[in-house]
Parts: structure tokens; sequence; C-alpha cells
């Protein structure tokens, strides 16, 4: 996996985390949702990043 696509990955968590606080403060479920899909997301993506690295390791 390369450091940009770990940066995302890493982005898109925290901006979920970030959305699925707001959604708490606020009473917005629809927000709260949002942030918790956008948080497995990065979650599923960096563990196919994973894998693929797995596969393709050179040691």
């Amino acid at each position: 996996m390369g450091l940009d696509d770990d940066i995302k990955h890493n982005a898109e968590d925290v901006k979920g985390k970030v959305k699925e606080t707001v959604g708490d403060a606020t009473d917005n479920e629809r927000l709260q949702a949002e942030g918790v899909a956008d948080q497995a997301s990065a979650k599923i993506k960096k563990a196919g990043d994973d894998i693929k690295d797995a596969f393709t390791d050179d040691r």
C-alpha cells in the first residue's frame, strides 16, 4: 500500500469519526450514520490494501 492510500484511508476514518460525533451532539441520526459508514468504508479499504500487500510482498 502506498503512503498516499494510507493517508486517504486515515483521513476518511477521521472524517467519519467527526461526522459521528457531530451527529451525536446534534441528535442528527443521518449524520451519525454517515460517520459510521465512512469509518467502515475506510476500514474495508485498509484491510483490502493489507491483503494486497501480503500477496505482493517480496520477502
